[in-house]
């Protein structure tokens, strides 16, 4: 059986390790009761996978010596608990080859980096867990019976690449009564023509100018003298003559 390999999940330079004091109730861990300001060990963090399973070491930051290391088999779980009051402290659950364990505080400089093992841990058994059930789907249709699609001895098809025949039609459209095209109209009519209502305007002038008389006038024409008891002719309103004006006097407006 060959050895999985090894890859490097998450690495972060510098983290704090503390003492931490025996559970006393069932509210959880709580990072207010370490000593913060006086951490007992500090080095670096490596979070490696191997295989399907992952491992959280604490290395020294020179020399890389493993200092001590941390199964993680699931997450959320036992092994790495965050504290109930901050996000930057953990408890972790260390464990050596002989099988013993002890439970030692965890914590970070800054937010971010405990928001990136946070990630890394999640990120790790989403694809364990995407990778189990695809190995399951795999399972479930390699054991389903296989459709034989192929030729049996002996077996032949026929193909018809001729017109398909029995089929319905779609008719055409046609043009006339008797199947013929669609007339078309004829053009109109060349040469000069007019109708009767241009004929008409066109001798209606020429009809008065013959005639002599004044198409502005009212009544019957005349000369030019006043007709008792009738109109003058209205073509002197037409007239670009000014009117006179009165001689000067008494009565003069001037």
């Amino acid at each position: 059986m060959t050895e999985d390999y090894e890859s490097v999940s998450l690495v972060k330079p510098e983290v704090f390790v503390y003492r931490i004091p025996p559970l006393g109730n069932n509210r959880g861990h709580k990072a207010a009761d370490w000593k913060l300001d006086a951490p007992d060990w500090s080095g670096r963090m490596r979070l490696v996978a191997l295989g399907k399973k992952l491992e959280l070491r604490l290395e020294d930051k020179t020399t890389g010596d493993l200092f001590a290391k941390c199964p993680i088999e699931e997450y959320p779980s036992l092994a790495v608990e965050p504290v109930s009051d901050s996000s930057r402290y953990f408890v972790v659950r260390l464990m050596d080859d002989n099988g013993r364990s002890a439970f030692i505080g965890l914590g970070f400089a800054d937010r971010g980096d405990s928001f990136d093992l946070n990630v890394s841990l999640q990120d790790h058994f989403k694809y364990i867990e995407k990778s189990a059930d695809m190995e399951k789907r795999e399972a479930e249709e390699a054991s389903k019976p296989k459709l034989d699609l192929g030729f049996k001895e002996g077996q032949t098809i026929t193909i018809n690449l001729g017109k398909k025949s029995g089929g319905t039609q779609r008719p055409r459209p046609t043009g006339g009564a008797a199947g013929g095209p669609v007339p078309f109209l004829p053009p109109p009519p060349s040469g000069p023509s007019s109708s009767p209502r241009t004929q008409q305007r066109s001798n209606a002038p020429s009809a008065a100018t013959a005639a002599g008389s004044n198409p502005f006038a009212v009544g019957p024409p005349t000369t030019g003298a006043a007709t008792p008891g009738g109109f003058q002719d209205l073509g002197g309103l037409f007239s670009n003559q000014p009117p006179s004006k009165p001689a000067g006097g008494a009565g003069s407006l001037l």
